[in-house]
């Protein structure tokens, strides 16, 4: 059975955890320690009225952090009250999942992917050049069960990503390939490496996340034949 939306959300918090998650009041809330929107946003346990997001904004201000949250499928209540307070509407993301086999019905090419962790200095490199820096690298480590991979295209170093396994799915992240590298099907290989990984660890499905706008990557994943299987936003504060 294909995982459902609520679970691959709490799947890509097993896979690109927070440095500290507590619940206080009707709010889940995590300290990123610099890594990013994911790792930082607050999220709703139920229904909350206004005076619960000033408690919500009190604490993610007392650890100082901007005031984010992450707007799930279901809580268009709690959208349009951010809206109302004039939160900015950022980021859509797209949530793909598919089960495993599907992307294992081709073999990987030799020397095209290497499952590495710790990540080689030439992986932080590629990384680094697509603005994932010391702070997401820490998201990494803290996953439990997790690979690196690095792709060569052409005899050359060519990207990179991150995958990690939460409840029987390999979720992959952090997926950067070189600029002059694009277009020649390093993504796929990418995805496709991910997934016999994955299987290798017991897993069933394969998923990731994708923000709306980035249309190439989109085309990638439904042309691999993932199914969309929800999406999420981010309300930030105007601060």
């Amino acid at each position: 059975m294909i995982p459902d939306i609520a679970t691959l959300y709490d799947v890509s918090e097993g896979t690109w955890p927070p440095e500290r998650t507590w619940v206080e009041g009707p709010w889940t809330l995590r300290d990123g320690a610099g890594g990013g929107k994911r790792v930082s946003a607050a999220t709703a346990l139920g229904e909350v009225d206004e005076a619960d997001v000033v408690q919500a904004e009190a604490a993610m201000q007392s650890i100082g952090q901007r005031s984010l949250f992450m707007i799930r499928e279901g809580e268009e209540a709690l959208d349009a009250l951010l809206a109302t307070r004039g939160y900015d509407c950022i980021d859509e993301v797209v949530v793909y999942v598919a089960p495993i086999d599907l992307l294992t019905d081709q073999a990987v090419p030799r020397v095209t992917c290497f499952s590495i962790w710790k990540p080689l200095a030439i992986m932080n490199e590629i990384w680094a050049s697509g603005g994932i820096g010391a702070e997401r690298l820490a998201v990494m480590d803290r996953a439990k069960v997790k690979t690196g991979i690095l792709t060569r295209w052409n005899e050359k170093p060519a990207g990179v990503a991150f995958a990690a396994v939460h409840n029987g799915v390999t979720m992959v992240h952090a997926v950067e390939v070189l600029t002059h590298q694009r277009k020649l099907g390093v993504a796929q290989w990418m995805m496709r490496a991910a997934a016999f990984w994955g299987a290798k660890q017991g897993a069933q499905h394969l998923a990731v996340l994708c923000v709306a706008d980035n249309k190439p990557a989109n085309a990638l994943y439904t042309k691999l034949g993932f199914t969309r299987a929800g999406t999420y936003h981010y309300r930030q504060s105007p601060e």
